[in-house]
């Protein structure tokens, strides 16, 4: 017999529905003269015992027996969540999940953002093909190998520094809305609403500090490339070809390294308004000993992405193909690569929707790597509580931005 207070046996109190009359009861013991206690005639009924007032039975054996009391949490207790993601480690499918969240919640500001780079971008590409890149004339029958293989390198070289000035119009639209995008996003977790003219005030002082970063990425793999490929181009012949497929593989995964350690740099460099040099360690400090995570969750964004692209330019590509044949036909014959205003249009409103969509989706996931790894190692999270003020966190900061 356990005699803890408030425990109770199983059996020994009457179940639902009955008043306890049933239940056989010892008989009573006679004291030291032999004669039974004289109890009081006014005895409450069998098994109807009401506790004192103020106290609490404890529940009857058999009745919710072994269940949690109401309301009750057992184990760790859910984290908290002010914005489009919880406040603790995420995985893969929560951070893909949150810059969709994003791109609903404040689809007013990103999508006037984003709809005004494509926009840019795709009426700069536009213009490039249709009045600086030149047309290709068509091979000859009898033309040689070697011939034909120089005219289309040549091709390609004129097609290259035609589209120059819209690939650098397209550089920075993208880069502005890389960094307003980041801020959204930055005020997105901590659930704070954020306008593009908000937006647009915290990003600028850093936009030349974010085209400096790109630049020298994109300086670092060239050099990369090139050192990668000049071995074989010195040597030349069979051997020089070999040489330069070796060394043209090393260097491509030796970018591919470089981007994905460096890849976390514009958030740091945008969040905690550090330099350029000093983002770029930041990116390699956080990204020691998750290369691998990052890159597989980078890659399947990239996936997702140009499997959502292909699906929507498709359907655009042959409305363009059918509105304006005669570029498509010429393409085939090998007379002309020109095509006319129609198909450059439709092509166009298809690139528009693609990018708007796409561009939130690719900095969400970047800035959202960004606050995960600052989460498992520096336990950002409480900083985010604090600034989303969730009560028991302390004092709200006055910075409302991840990097604050």
């Amino acid at each position: 017999m356990n005699d803890t207070p408030g425990w109770t046996s199983p059996g020994s109190a009457p179940s639902d529905g009955q008043d306890g009359s049933g239940i056989p009861r010892p008989t009573t013991p006679a004291d030291a003269n032999g004669s039974a206690p004289q109890w009081s005639k006014d005895q409450p009924p069998a098994g109807q015992w009401s506790p004192p007032a103020g106290q609490t039975p404890p529940p009857a054996p058999g009745r919710n027996w072994g269940a949690p009391p109401p309301n009750a949490h057992w184990g760790r207790p859910p984290a908290a969540k002010p914005g489009v993601i919880p406040l603790r480690p995420l995985a893969m499918g929560e951070i893909l999940d949150g810059s969709v969240k994003t791109l609903r919640t404040y689809w007013r500001t990103v999508l006037s953002i984003t709809v005004t780079v494509a926009v840019i971008s795709q009426i700069a590409d536009i213009l490039a093909q249709r009045f600086l890149v030149p047309t290709t004339p068509g091979l000859s029958a009898d033309a040689t190998p070697a011939e034909k293989l120089e005219q289309s390198l040549q091709a390609a070289q004129d097609s290259l520094i035609g589209l120059g000035p819209a690939l650098l119009v397209t550089l920075m639209a993208s880069l502005v809305c890389a960094a307003l995008l980041t801020v959204v996003i930055s005020r997105a977790v901590v659930g704070r609403p954020v306008t593009l003219g908000d937006a647009w005030h915290e990003a600028r002082p850093r936009l030349l500090q974010l085209i400096g970063l790109t630049l020298l990425m994109a300086a670092l793999s060239a050099a990369v490339i090139l050192v990668g490929l000049l071995p074989g181009l010195l040597v030349g012949g069979a051997p020089g070809v070999a040489l330069t497929l070796l060394g043209g593989l090393g260097a491509v995964v030796v970018v591919v390294w470089l981007m994905i350690r460096f890849s976390l740099a514009s958030p740091a460099l945008m969040l905690e308004r550090q330099g350029i040099v000093k983002s770029l360690k930041r990116s390699a400090k956080l990204v020691q000993g998750s290369w691998w995570r990052i890159f597989g969750i980078t890659l399947l964004t990239q996936l997702l992405i140009f499997i959502f692209a292909m699906i929507i330019a498709i359907p655009f590509a042959i409305a363009a193909i059918a509105v304006d044949g005669d570029g498509f036909s010429g393409l085939l014959s090998g007379s002309t690569t020109a095509f006319g205003w129609p198909f450059l249009i439709i092509t166009g409103i298809g690139g528009v929707i693609t990018s708007a969509i796409t561009y939130p989706i690719s900095a969400g996931v970047t800035v959202l790597l960004y606050v995960d790894q600052r989460i498992r190692r520096e336990a950002l999270d409480l900083e985010l509580a604090r600034a989303a003020g969730l009560p028991g966190y302390g004092p709200t900061p006055g910075d409302e931005t991840v990097g604050g």
